[in-house]
C-alpha cells in the first residue's frame, strides 16, 4: 500500500483494481536484491498501488550487510512482502539480521516487519513513530487487508530504537548515520547515511518519477531535501523509483515539482480559487513527468493549500 493515508482515488481502488500491475510486479517484487554499492542490496518496489497480485510490494526495500549483522532499510509493505525480502537477504547473507530501520509510517514501508521478529532484531524508528502508529496503524492495516485480502497486511510493529535527532548504528566495521526530520513528506522520515560507501538511504523524502505523495508539509519537505542535498553522497536511495541515483542531481525533479506545487498554490489562494478550483488547476503541467500522478496530484494540492491558506 503506498504512502498516502487512503484517501480519494485508494478508496474505491480496492481488490483487484490495476490488473495492468501484475506484469510490473512480477519484474520488479520478485527480482533478486540489487547491489547498488558494495554491500547494499536493493529491490526496487513496482509503480502501482496495493492489490492481491503485488501484496503491496511497492516500495524500494533492501538492506546493508556489515562484517557482523544486517540492517535491513524498511521491511516492506506486507507481512508477504516482508517474509520475500528476509528470504532474499538470507540467499545472500547468514550474518544476524540486528536491526530492521522503518523510515516512517506509511503502510508500503513498514507492515513488512513483522517477517522479520523471528531475528530478534531492534527496530529503528523516528522518536514520532509510535505516535504516529498508535494513530494511524490498525487503520492503515484494516485498509491494507481490505486490498489485499485474507489478513495479508501483517502485525504493527512499534519500534525498539527511537532517534530523535541524530543516531549511529554499528554493523561491525560499517558505521550507519540516522537522520531523524523534521515534518515534511512525514511527520516520522528518517534517512540513513553510509559513508563507507558515499550512498544516501532517503527513503520517501525522494521520490523519482513515480509521483510524490505529501503528508505533513510542503514547506517542510523542501527544507529536508534542501539540507539532505549537503549529506556527502555519491548516489541515494529513493523510497520510490529506480534503486539508485546520482546525488544530488536526483532530487532535481522531485524538487521542481515540489516548488511548482508551492508557487502554483500559493496563486491559486491569492486569486481567490477555491481548494476544488486549485486541485483542477495547479501543477497540471507535471502530468508527464510522474506515473500514477492522476491518484496522487490532487491530494498532494490538497494538502498544500490547507497549509498554505494561512500564510
Amino acid at each position: 500500500m503506498s504512502d498516502r493515508p487512503f484517501l480519494t482515488r485508494r478508496d474505491v481502488l480496492v481488490g483487484g483494481a490495476c490488473l495492468s500491475c501484475v506484469p510490473a510486479f512480477a519484474l520488479a517484487a520478485d527480482a533478486p536484491l540489487k547491489e547498488v554499492a558494495p554491500g547494499i542490496h536493493v529491490r526496487r518496489g513496482v509503480d502501482a498501488e496495493a492489490t492481491p497480485a503485488n501484496a503491496d510490494a511497492i516500495a524500494n526495500v533492501g538492506c546493508v550487510i556489515g562484517r557482523d549483522a544486517v540492517a535491513v532499510m524498511d521491511p516492506g509493505g506486507s507481512l508477504e512482502d516482508g517474509a520475500r525480502l528476509r528470504d532474499a537477504i538470507r540467499a545472500i547473507t547468514k550474518r544476524p539480521i540486528r536491526y530492521v530501520v522503518l523510515s516512517h509510517v506509511h503502510p508500503d514501508h513498514v507492515f513488512g516487519a513483522g517477517a522479520f521478529e523471528q531475528d530478534k532484531p531492534i527496530f529503528v524508528g523516528h522518536a514520532k513513530l509510535p505516535i504516529e502508529l498508535a494513530q494511524r496503524g490498525e487503520y492503515y492495516r484494516a485498509r491494507l487487508n481490505q486490498a489485499l485480502g485474507d489478513d495479508r497486511a501483517g502485525p504493527v510493529v512499534a519500534p525498539t530504537m527511537l532517534v530523535s535527532d541524530h543516531a549511529e548504528l554499528d554493523l561491525g566495521g560499517r558505521k550507519l548515520a540516522l537522520t531523524a526530520h523534521a515534518p515534511g513528506h512525514s511527520n516520522c522520515d528518517l534517512s540513513v547515511f553510509d559513508a563507507q560507501t558515499s550512498t544516501l538511504l532517503a527513503a520517501d523524502i525522494l521520490f523519482v518519477r513515480r509521483a510524490p505523495s505529501l503528508d505533513a508539509s510542503l514547506i517542510g519537505w523542501l527544507k529536508q531535501l534542501a539540507a539532505l542535498k549537503s549529506v556527502p553522497a555519491k548516489r541515494a536511495v529513493p523510497g520510490h523509483g529506480p534503486v539508485e541515483v546520482p546525488w544530488p542531481g536526483g532530487a532535481a525533479d522531485l524538487e521542481r515539482y515540489l516548488n511548482l506545487l508551492l508557487r502554483e498554490t500559493r496563486a491559486a489562494i491569492a486569486k481567490g480559487l477555491d481548494i476544488t478550483a486549485a486541485v483542477e488547476s495547479v501543477g497540471q503541467s507535471e502530468r508527464g513527468n510522474w506515473t500514477l500522478f492522476d491518484e496522487y496530484h490532487g491530494h498532494n494540492v490538497t494538502k498544500a493549500f490547507k497549509e498554505l491558506e494561512w500564510e
